[in-house]
């Protein structure tokens, strides 16, 4: 589905049952990141992933990229899907876009879920900039093999790659400045939040997964030994049993919370009596 925006398009996919879970991928990669961990999920959630601007299919030019539109695109595809209320995924840089999303109306979301995540972002060197645009086929190679150090990632190099390429290096440059020196309020959070780490992560050092979930006041921290930054890649089936006991976990926790009137308590099975 296309969804019109300001006369460009967002790409988005809406597929499986149950939850709705959105999904915003980071920097400039498109939604196919989450493919595998889409396909494990989709028996038992509603998966809605975006190209978000910038990236993949969608067709904004990079001096449309702004840290507030994108927070905005994600209510624009919950509206365009008919999605009331949701659980929010968010990777690498779009744990920050989908952080400010449940800050700025927490009435949408139920759950959020943060994979590679950081608590903040330091100002961006103007020699970044400058790595990127001088090659940006080559920045993107040595940027994919940081990502992925786990021994049997090499076949999912050229995937890596895949997703990032097209964007082309002006978005990239554009991506970076505008998420330069946001620091959100982690405290000011109040939805349950997985966070989801991998120890071999070279981008978002582990610290910063820790101190995602000390701040966050109902976050729930699983990292994983054997994962670099892509998780949702290299070990979707770890990322997706985390989800599910989560998720079951934050579901239970409701129950207990209601009132006794709102729940249904059945007999105990037996012979009936005369």
């Amino acid at each position: 589905m296309l969804v019109p925006v300001d006369g460009h398009h967002l790409r988005t996919v809406d597929v499986g049952r149950g939850t709705p879970l959105l999904l915003h991928d980071g920097w400039v990669a498109s939604w196919d990141l989450w493919l595998p961990l889409i396909e494990l999920l989709q028996h038992d959630w509603r998966c809605l992933a975006l190209d978000h601007r910038g990236t993949g299919a969608s067709t904004f030019p990079a001096e449309a990229i702004a840290r507030q539109s994108l927070v905005d695109d994600v209510f624009r595809v919950l509206d365009a899907h008919q999605v009331g209320r949701c659980v929010v995924a968010g990777e690498s840089l779009g744990s920050l876009v989908v952080l400010q999303a449940v800050l700025q109306d927490p009435s949408r979301f139920e759950g959020l879920v943060l994979v590679g995540g950081f608590p903040r972002t330091l100002p961006v060197s103007p020699s970044t900039g400058e790595a990127v645009l001088a090659d940006w086929p080559g920045y993107v190679d040595s940027f994919v093999s940081a990502c992925l150090p786990e021994p049997d990632a090499g076949p999912l190099h050229r995937w890596g790659v895949q997703t990032l390429l097209p964007a082309g290096p002006e978005a990239a440059v554009r991506m970076t400045a505008v998420h330069a020196g946001v620091a959100p309020d982690l405290a000011a959070v109040p939805v349950p939040t997985l966070v989801v780490h991998g120890a071999l992560d070279a981008i978002a050092p582990l610290a910063g997964a820790h101190e995602l979930a000390a701040a966050i006041p109902d976050a729930r921290l699983v990292v994983l030994d054997d994962a670099g930054h892509v998780p949702i890649l290299t070990r979707p089936r770890q990322v997706a049993d985390a989800v599910t006991a989560w998720w079951s976990d934050v579901l239970a926790a409701q129950d207990t919370q209601l009132p006794r009137q709102s729940r249904v308590e059945l007999p105990p099975e037996g012979p009936s009596a005369p």
